[in-house]
């Protein structure tokens, strides 16, 4: 019965769950920011050399701009959110 309920049921176990549960809350919280980090480009004195690298940069490569450009670390934080950081350089990528 477990092996059926663990393959083919959808259980599954605590940690499993709980790296789930922290995975949804991580992209939530980029999700949440995107406006914030969208605000931090607008305010940006070096804006439009940074928005001119998005759009050079390939798909992957446009996230590192926006850590770079200091974009994607949000407030009391000294790393970027790389999920911010992705999101926002979808975002800022469809106004290019």
């Amino acid at each position: 019965m477990a092996i059926i309920g663990f393959s083919w049921g959808g259980w599954v176990t605590g940690a499993t769950s709980a790296k789930a549960a922290a995975s949804e809350t991580s992209s939530g919280i980029a999700t949440a920011l995107v406006p914030y980090c969208i605000e931090k480009s607008k305010s940006d004195p070096a804006a439009t050399q940074v928005l001119a690298e998005v759009k050079a940069a390939s798909g992957y490569s446009r996230r590192g701009v926006v850590e770079k450009a200091g974009w994607a670390t949000p407030l009391g934080t000294d790393t970027p959110n790389s999920a911010l950081a992705t999101l926002c350089s979808e975002e800022l990528s469809k106004t290019l």
